[in-house]
């Protein structure tokens, strides 16, 4: 799916922007600590010759409204090939926090929304859509998992609509639970340790473009 020349962008909530540097504008540059350092790293060593440019937008906190806010100035104006999204987490999260969450059909209708106008804009962007996940530790409790369960299928059925990538990140961290305790991967079940950014990194090179060595 990557092919020479591409442009590759990240968005996302803290998960995705995991310490990048917001004033960094030049591909390649500032990508954070996380996974989208992980997969670019792979992608721009084993690719030298190919020109990849990555980018990373991801903003702590954001939700799928926030991301929309954004679209103009975060997305289209980045003209990428390959628009990666992982967002949901923080539209449960906040509600149980704070009651600024983002109600599931919503979420759905905004998530639609955000990539028809990103594929009206950029009809040839190829999409990735990451699940958003959880583990059952730290913050997240059982009152959590219908509407992260609901968020999940949301993102399926959305990368089915748009011919996107899904990448299964709930079905590896499961996987991975079984190997260590789920504070391992996440001390407050929702931000990824360092073992948790490689395996999504992992993960989402094994979904995204399986040829990658």
């Amino acid at each position: 799916m990557i092919r020479p020349q591409d442009v590759i962008l990240f968005q996302g909530d803290s998960v995705t922007d995991c310490g990048r540097d917001q004033n960094a504008t030049a591909a390649n540059d500032g990508l954070g600590q996380g996974y989208v350092f992980l997969v670019a790293s792979r992608l721009l060593e084993a690719r030298p010759a190919d020109g990849l440019k990555f980018f990373n937008r991801g903003i702590n906190g954001n939700r799928v409204v926030d991301l929309y806010a954004r679209i103009k100035g975060d997305v289209i104006n980045l003209r990428p090939n390959v628009l990666s999204v992982l967002i949901g987490v923080n539209d449960t999260w906040h509600e149980f926090m704070r009651g600024n969450g983002v109600p599931v059909p919503k979420y759905e209708r905004v998530y639609r929304e955000f990539l028809a106008e990103v594929r009206s804009a950029l009809p040839d962007c190829r999409f990735v859509l990451c699940e958003p996940f959880v583990l059952r530790c730290g913050v997240v409790t059982v009152e959590w998992m219908n509407e992260i369960n609901a968020r999940q299928a949301v993102v399926r059925k959305l990368a089915a609509e748009f011919q996107a990538k899904f990448v299964p990140f709930q079905s590896a961290f499961d996987s991975a639970a079984k190997r260590a305790p789920a504070e391992f991967w996440a001390g407050d079940g929702v931000h990824p340790t360092c073992a948790s950014h490689g395996l999504m990194a992992k993960t989402w090179l094994e979904t995204v473009n399986p040829s990658s060595p």
